[in-house]
Order: C-alpha cells, then sequence, then structure tokens
C-alpha cells in the first residue's frame, strides 16, 4: 500500500468500535530470531512480526549461514540448519536502523567460533549507542574493530569465540546492550559475569531472561539487581514458540477511543502481568488519564515503557489538563532524539511545551489546524501523530492534520494507516 506523502490524516466522526488485530512484538520476534538460531534443533516462530526490522534480522541470520524460512500470510518464521551457522567464512550485515538487530548481531558475531564479519546500518545508526557492548564484548575475548568513530557503527568483527569472565556494563542507553550480551553469554567457554553499572529498564531485560529460559538455556537469573551470572550451555529448541501481539503497537488503538469516542477490542493482547511485555503496563496510565480530575496535573514516569510515551505526549493536547512526563533521557538517543522532536512538534501545533534534560510538561492549546508533523524517519512519531489527526477538530471529519513520510511505519508496523483507515470505516457503518 503506497501512502501519500505528506499523508493528510481523516478525523473520526463517529466513535471507534469494533478488533484490530495487533502484529506480533517487535521485541520478542527479533530475540526469538537470535535464540532459535543458536538451538539444537529447527524452531518455528508463530504470530511472528513481519517488518523491516525483523526482516532486517532474518536477512542476516540467513547471510551468516542459518535458514530461515518465511511464510509472511501465515505469520511464521522457521530456523534451521543451525549447524551451518558461521561456515560462511565473512559477511556483510546490514542492520538499517534496527537497533534490536544492530545489538544482538554484534553479540553474536563477536561470540562465533570463526569468520569475518562487517556490520553497519544507515547513518543515524551510526549515532546509536554502541560502545558499552562493544567495550563489555572485548573483555570477554572479541576482536572487534571500529574502521570510523570509535565505538560505533560500522563494524569489522574478527570472530574467535568468548572466553567469558566479569564485566561492568553500563546499559542505562540502551536495555538491549544487556540483552544483547546476555543472550550469548552462554556460548563463551567459561561464565560470564555482567555488573551493572547506572540504570536499566528492568522491564526489557525481564523480557530477555525469560524468552532465554523458555528456550532452555543456561539459568541467566540475576544473581543481584545489578548483577548477572550465565553458565556455558546450550539452547534447546522448544519446537514451536508463539509471539505475543506487540504491546506497544496495541498503546496507539487503546488510545484511539480517547481521541474519538467507543470502544476497540484487540484480541490477544496480554494485560499487564500475564505476558512478557512491560509496554502492557501503559494501558495502567491509560486508566489513570481516565480518572484524573478535569484541570489538575498528570504526572507519569515513562522510564520502564519509554516507547509508549510518545502515544500519550501526542493526544496530550485534548486531554483536560497539563501532562508532565518523565524518565525521558535515553529517548534522545533512539531513532532520533525523540524528547526533542516531540516538544517541537507540539509546539508546531500551538502547544505550550516545557522540556527538560529528562521530562516534557504539556500544557494542551487550541490546536492550529493545516499543520505538516515532521516524523524524523521515526514511525513512533508517525503512529502518535496519526491518532492525533483522528481527532474531528472542525467537527465536520476536514483533515486537518498530516504526517510527513507515513511510510516510516514499516520499520514495526507496516499495515498502520491501513487498520486505521479500516477502522474509521467500520464506525461509520449501521
Amino acid at each position: 500500500m503506497t501512502l501519500p506523502d505528506p499523508l493528510p490524516i481523516t478525523p473520526f466522526t463517529r466513535p471507534v468500535r469494533g478488533a484490530v488485530t495487533l502484529p506480533g512484538s517487535k521485541s520478542l520476534t527479533n530475540r526469538a530470531l537470535l535464540l532459535a538460531a543458536l538451538c539444537d534443533q529447527p524452531v518455528t516462530l508463530t504470530g511472528a512480526l513481519f517488518s523491516e526490522d525483523t526482516q532486517l534480522m532474518a536477512a542476516a541470520l540467513r547471510q551468516l549461514g542459518f535458514t530461515v524460512e518465511a511464510d509472511e500470510p501465515a505469520l511464521t518464521l522457521r530456523v534451521a540448519d543451525q549447524a551451518r551457522g558461521f561456515t560462511v567464512g565473512a559477511a556483510d550485515l546490514f542492520v538499517g536502523l534496527a537497533g534490536t538487530a544492530a545489538r544482538f548481531l554484534t553479540a553474536l558475531c563477536a561470540a562465533a567460533p570463526r569468520g569475518v564479519y562487517r556490520l553497519d546500518g544507515v547513518p543515524q545508526m551510526r549515532q546509536r549507542p554502541m560502545r558499552e557492548l562493544i567495550a563489555a564484548l572485548r573483555l570477554l575475548g572479541a576482536d572487534i574493530r571500529c574502521p570510523g568513530e570509535e565505538g560505533c557503527f560500522p563494524l569489522e568483527i574478527h570472530a574467535r569465540g568468548l572466553r567469558g569472565g566479569t564485566v561492568r556494563l553500563d546499559a542505562s542507553a540502551s536495555s538491549q546492550l544487556l540483552s544483547a550480551l546476555l543472550m550469548v553469554a552462554p556460548l563463551a567457554a567459561a561464565p560470564v559475569e555482567v555488573n551493572l553499572v547506572g540504570g536499566v529498564r528492568q522491564t526489557f531485560v525481564a523480557m530477555t531472561l525469560r524468552l532465554m529460559t523458555e528456550f532452555g538455556g543456561a539459568d541467566a537469573a540475576p544473581a543481584a539487581a545489578t548483577r548477572f551470572r550465565v553458565a556455558p550451555g546450550r539452547y534447546r529448541s522448544p519446537g514451536t514458540y508463539a509471539i505475543e501481539p506487540d504491546a506497544t503497537a496495541a498503546s496507539y488503538f487503546q488510545t484511539l477511543p480517547l481521541v474519538a469516542g467507543g470502544e476497540l477490542a484487540l484480541p490477544g493482547w496480554r494485560p499487564p502481568g500475564e505476558g512478557l511485555q512491560g509496554d502492557a503496563a501503559f494501558a495502567d496510565v491509560l486508566a489513570r488519564v481516565r480518572q484524573r480530575p478535569a484541570g489538575t496535573l498528570l504526572t507519569e514516569d515513562f522510564h520502564e515503557i519509554s516507547d509508549t510515551f510518545l502515544t500519550l505526549a501526542a493526544v496530550a493536547p485534548l486531554l483536560a489538563g497539563p501532562t508532565h512526563l518523565t524518565g525521558l533521557k535515553h529517548t534522545r538517543r533512539q531513532e532520533t532524539d525523540r524528547l526533542a522532536g516531540m516538544a517541537r512538534e507540539l509546539q508546531r501545533l500551538g502547544q505550550q511545551v516545557v522540556e527538560t534534560e529528562d521530562a516534557l510538561t504539556i500544557h494542551p492549546r487550541p490546536l492550529l489546524a493545516g499543520q505538516v508533523v515532521e516524523t524524523y524517519h521515526d514511525h513512533r512519531f508517525a503512529m502518535s501523530f496519526g491518532l492525533l489527526g483522528c481527532h474531528d477538530l472542525h467537527g465536520d471529519g476536514r483533515p486537518w492534520l498530516a504526517v510527513r513520510n507515513p511510510g516510516c511505519c514499516a520499520k514495526t508496523f507496516p499495515r498502520f494507516f491501513e487498520l486505521l483507515a479500516a477502522v474509521r470505516t467500520k464506525s461509520l457503518s449501521p
């Protein structure tokens, strides 16, 4: 589906109704792909996400010698021929702007027994945090070279396995740095101990540890709140592994009734505490939004679920009072500086915004029509402001907001605007 650029968003003129089938979790799909490649037998992933990020991960595994069979209509990925992994001798791997693929593949190639692997991505990827992971892998015995700026992409890895040992790791910039290290730790010749320096988003670390256990990996439970010890071992195939619907993608359609009224079912979505994804807690945030007295300040800490902060920030102009969002410092080094970008686009729409190093405070003001929102090649900007555009500002269904580069949603949710249009059509039917 080719979308116009910029894409005018057609508002909802009636309350939402019906159901939306969510895509599979990106975080779980890419973690499961890596673990499946390290298993002893083939693994079939069901409900898998098919998007740019997961396709980049699957393509890289194929280049490394693994077989990855994709059936997109059936939403399945089958990883096989694990014994052929790393027999190619050398490979050039492209990760685009996929942070999970970049961190996970760096760790995987560093843990490989042999081969020379060159990794690169788009120019923005060269600005994303990698230095701490590279340093930790080097301490464990990896030969990682940086042809450009030290500690950044592109990388050249001369694989010789990992010897194990104890490392310190600052994963405050991205929990993926720790997750990558933990998942390949069983491949090391000796136990690996990781001592955390600084904070980390524990929900994603818990997801990784749980997934490692479900793939039969060595016990990687934290030895302490900031210390992890992983023994050498081998992952065992679960045969078939079901990927949960994406909790971050759910946040957009959970918020849509707040914008347009009505109710929307999300089949398969798992409430907070029932699944592996911390972003399911966004449902609790929405509950507090609905319960707060009009005119009062709403304060929410998004450190653990920061991928969803843009969802709430974008619709904050419609709320009955100011909104204060904290725990956002690390979002400045994601696909773009998300904190600064959100402040800039809300101000473009006429809102009063106070930006600090770690937080945004949004004071609702009358929305300005005829605006084109920049997305900075960031899928979450496109989807979040797509929600805001569903608000019927003029009261007659006329589009008043357009989204630049809507195709960037292909990174994690290729059919987002298609599904949004389908819900709009359903809401208009008798």
